[in-house]
């Protein structure tokens, strides 16, 4: 692990509701200098910038960059929708890796509209359009975009319900949950704890997902510094969590012919959470601590068999026995997850990073997980699609 990429300072502002943030800019500049300072270094030691968003202007990127330096470095603006954040983390750590820079900087960031994602670009066809379209014919409905993405983790919820007969009612137990970890968590938008008959008993948004199983529109930022090994003990930087494997995969074939789960990612999560596991030999079995996209109550319930860390077909029986919880197997979602931390698109993959790099130093306060974990895994995923999947590593001690 000593020739892995450091991940020197990572940084996060709170997530907010809508309509109540500061402007992007300044959101990124934050996110970035608490990276930064946290790192212990000043802004003219990077060398290439990474800026993740997905509803913004070209080189918005720059916009927030600038706020800490006009330094003259390489600025790349990127979007992989929701998995944005983390595919700014993967060419960060590539840079580093491949030896083109020595310190990279991502930040992610999301000023989310009040009108929410849709007509953000109503005079073309969409990207997610194959997407509408598989479920309109898989279920034999008309083409119905009013509840956006939730169609999608709709309709695959409810393919899994009826494939492994399970009542619907287990996506609420993951709202619960998800509400009990962000109470601990001051970054979050959402800390006040829900009831399963609260949950359920919410405003019905598509199939079997109710309000609150799904995540809330929110604005935010968070930022990753990341250092060679090298860089690290040449300025007496703190390395002692790296990137120890990471892999993105984007749709595999059969993601459009009728079935749910694999148009929501359940094959590309197999494929990189896979990948990485060979890269590593750190397996499902060995991991306390998990920070997975869930989006939706049902993506998150379908993620912990694709990433292994349950058999196919036995999430009810892992989530009712406390097993994705303090006391249980493996932690999933500390931070509150995406459904109680909140999702500002662009910043989500990086607020993970964080998340999982202070469990891994121990520092994640009443959140943190027991046992001092080496190893915790990321996954992130954007429809459209791409799928992140990172395994940090605690070294040294």
């Amino acid at each position: 692990m000593n020739d892995k990429a450091v991940v020197a300072g990572v940084g996060m502002t709170p997530f907010v509701k809508v309509g109540t943030s500061a402007p992007y800019f300044q959101m990124a500049a934050e996110a970035g200098r608490r990276a930064l300072d946290d790192a212990g270094i000043d802004y003219d030691a990077v060398q290439v910038g990474y800026a993740s968003y997905v509803l913004g202007d070209s080189t918005a990127g720059q916009r927030g960059f600038y706020e800490l330096g006009t330094t003259g470095i390489p600025i790349f603006n990127l979007n992989n929708n929701c998995s944005s954040g983390s595919s700014a983390l993967y060419l960060a750590r590539q840079a580093v890796e491949t030896g083109i820079a020595e310190v990279a900087l991502a930040i992610g960031f999301e000023q989310m509209p009040g009108k929410g994602v849709t007509g953000w670009l109503d005079d073309r066809p969409t990207a997610l359009e194959p997407y509408f379209a598989a479920v309109a014919t898989s279920l034999g409905i008309p083409d119905d975009r009013t509840a956006g993405s939730a169609v999608f983790f709709g309709a695959a919820g409810q393919q899994y319900c009826e494939r492994y007969d399970i009542d619907p009612a287990l996506f609420g137990h993951i709202t619960v949950k998800s509400r009990r970890h962000a109470a601990a968590n001051p970054n979050a938008i959402f800390r006040e704890p829900l009831t399963l008959e609260q949950v359920l008993a919410s405003p019905t948004i598509w199939g079997p997902l109710t309000r609150f199983e799904c995540c809330p529109p929110t604005s935010g930022a968070a930022a990753a510094v990341i250092v060679s090994p090298e860089y690290a003990r040449k300025h007496g930087l703190r390395s002692d969590v790296v990137i120890a494997g990471q892999a993105m995969s984007t749709d595999l074939p059969g993601a459009f012919d009728g079935d749910m789960m694999k148009l929501v990612g359940y094959d590309m999560t197999l494929a990189a959470s896979r990948a990485v596991y060979e890269q590593t030999g750190v397996g499902p079995d060995d991991l306390t601590v998990v920070e997975l996209h869930d989006c939706f109550a049902s993506n998150e319930v379908l993620t912990y068999e694709a990433l292994g860390l349950t058999p196919e077909g036995s999430a009810e029986k892992f989530v009712l026995e406390g097993e994705n919880t303090y006391g249980g197997r493996v932690v999933t979602n500390p931070s509150g997850g995406l459904i109680s931390k909140g999702h500002p698109l662009g910043a989500t993959g990086l607020a993970q990073c964080a998340e999982l790099t202070w469990q891994l130093r121990g520092e994640a306060g009443g959140r943190q997980v027991a046992g001092a974990p080496r190893h915790a895994l990321q996954h992130n995923v954007g429809l459209g699609g791409a799928c992140v999947v990172t395994m940090y590593a605690k070294v040294g001690d």
